[in-house]
């Protein structure tokens, strides 16, 4: 194209248009937008709480009992658990799990298809040493660092954790609700578990436990996909689905509000862990092999 050329296509669009804070769609709904380009994390914020007293985190003040008093806080990582690595050959984003909090978005998201890998690293900290490996992604997430036990935002959490991929988990008292059966059918106060086509339970702010079981052994690759659009998310292990939840919502000056967008978090929570490919793109329906249904329906 020619200077004169480029000068009036310039003129032909229109002027005031702004595409949105939230996912900026590429031209085919088909292109995915990486998160991750493979080499920093500058696009991402950091968050990180108060240490456990094991850690030895310079310049941070301590009670007399050795007790850390105040959080980290946001873009300070005197520890490096947030760093690019290669792993398998590849570009990951390893989080080290010694002190707990997030790597964040700074751009908040809305009515998209994310994909991102993990796999489990060695290296266990207190005081979940002795405890399976855990992480997880927290989406939807709006409002301050810290305000669910003071690491992680307000959000809606894909549980990545040994054994446990694909549960849900309300953080900071998100509400949804879901198809589910109790765990234990004597005890109303038992966990629930995701059956679809089971009974429609609403006003959930508890763990939900995902159904089917589809995780690799640890040690190995495996691929989550978090489908959300308007107030419909669900969540998929290697290909199954796991979790459907519908009506998301949180309780805002004592009226529930929708909950259809905000940041994505990834948890530092005890364990090492890496995350790579790490994807996301727009959306304007569920596949109904997703949803487990014969039509596509929100």
């Amino acid at each position: 194209m020619d200077r004169r050329a480029a000068l009036l296509a310039l003129v032909a669009i229109p002027l005031g248009i702004r595409l949105p804070r939230a996912v900026r769609p590429p031209q085919d709904r088909d292109e995915w937008t990486p998160l991750f380009n493979g080499k920093d994390i500058a696009s991402w914020e950091t968050f990180l709480g108060k240490p456990h007293k094991a850690s030895d985190v310079p310049g941070q003040a301590r009670s007399e009992d050795g007790q850390y008093l105040n959080p980290i806080g946001v873009d300070k990582d005197p520890n490096a658990v947030f760093t690019v690595v290669r792993v398998d050959g590849a570009p990951a984003i390893r989080i080290s799990g010694e002190i707990f909090g997030a790597l964040t978005t700074r751009e908040e998201y809305e009515n998209y298809h994310l994909r991102f890998d993990f796999k489990w690293g060695d290296r266990k900290w207190p005081p979940r040493e002795q405890a399976v490996r855990d992480s997880g992604c927290c989406y939807h997430s709006v409002g301050s660092h810290g305000a669910s036990y003071g690491f992680w935002m307000q959000s809606l959490e894909f549980q990545v954790q040994e054994q446990d991929c694909g549960d849900f988990y309300s953080l900071a008292g998100v509400i949804v609700d879901s198809e589910v059966v109790l765990k234990d059918t004597t005890n109303a106060k038992s966990d629930l578990i995701f059956k679809k086509g089971a009974t429609k339970i609403t006003g959930i702010t508890r763990r939900i436990i995902k159904d089917p079981f589809n995780e690799k052994p640890t040690g190995q690759w495996n691929t989550l996909e978090l489908y959300c659009l308007a107030q419909t998310s669900v969540h998929v292990v290697n290909g199954a689905t796991n979790m459907i939840l519908t009506g998301l919502r949180r309780s805002v000056d004592g009226r529930e509000v929708a909950l259809t967008k905000g940041k994505i978090q990834f948890q530092s929570e005890g364990a090492e862990v890496f995350y790579r490919n790490i994807a996301i793109r727009p959306i304007t329906e569920i596949p109904a092999s997703v949803l487990l249904s014969e039509q596509s329906r929100v």
